[in-house]
């Protein structure tokens, strides 16, 4: 019998936000495979690292950071094929992956290339947008309001629209895209209203005034914006 495949959401960091189900099958797993970005460590990793044990096997995705998608979907080509190998072996393979794996998480490209073939169950995890509410104390949607999400790296005018018809917005994947969100907040008198945090749930966690934004944000950074008078007061 082929093994069982789980792709494991580990929250925004902190281990204690990992939930009981996460921590239940990483510490009993034969294998363990997550995602490391080329030339460095494994942030999923750090978050379960006290509760790998010793004598499971690791399985290392090497992603590259580049714009163009085809090396990153070659690393993940032989990541399936690895897992696969463990699955077909009769191993189960626990997946760690940061944040949710369907919410912008590095599982749904392994899910894609395996779910059809081998049994698999996805646990989901606190995601990076509730972190950040969260540690900033900004409820995200109150009543019938609409949350908008965005990733930091679509283009100003695209962005500036998607911003401008939103009720609420949050920013993702920041990085070196802060000059040209802050533009876009600038332009459409949204400053004030927005909130930077930076790395949720971590001990070098930063929660700052848009206007206090630090000039080089990580890639692990969020944007909160409301807009007029807060719906969870009245």
């Amino acid at each position: 019998m082929s093994g069982m495949l789980y792709g494991i959401g580990l929250g925004p960091g902190d281990p204690e936000l990992m939930t009981l189900k996460a921590y239940r099958l990483i510490s009993g797993a034969e294998v363990v495979a997550y995602p490391a970005l080329s030339g460095g460590e494994s942030f999923a990793r750090s978050i379960a690292a006290d509760i790998i044990s010793d004598d499971t096997i690791e399985v290392t995705i090497h992603i590259p950071m580049t714009v163009e998608r085809s090396p990153a979907q070659a690393a993940y080509d032989q990541g399936a094929a690895d897992i696969a190998g463990h699955l077909d072996a009769g191993r189960d393979v626990v997946v760690l992956c940061e944040g949710d794996p369907f919410f912008y998480g590095t599982f749904m490209y392994l899910f894609a290339r395996l779910a059809g073939k081998y049994e698999t169950e996805v646990v989901p995890g606190v995601t990076s947008v509730t972190a950040c509410a969260a540690v900033a104390g900004r409820p995200l949607t109150a009543r019938n309001e609409m949350l908008t999400i965005i990733p930091g790296p679509l283009d100003e005018d695209t962005m500036r629209v998607r911003i401008a018809e939103a009720e609420a917005v949050v920013i993702m994947k920041v990085g070196r895209h802060l000059e040209k969100i802050r533009k876009v907040l600038d332009a459409l008198g949204l400053t004030e209203n927005a909130v930077y945090v930076e790395r949720a749930s971590l001990q070098s966690q930063k929660v700052l005034p848009l206007e206090g934004a630090p000039c080089d944000a990580p890639y692990f950074s969020m944007i909160l914006v409301t807009k007029g008078q807060d719906p969870w007061l009245n």
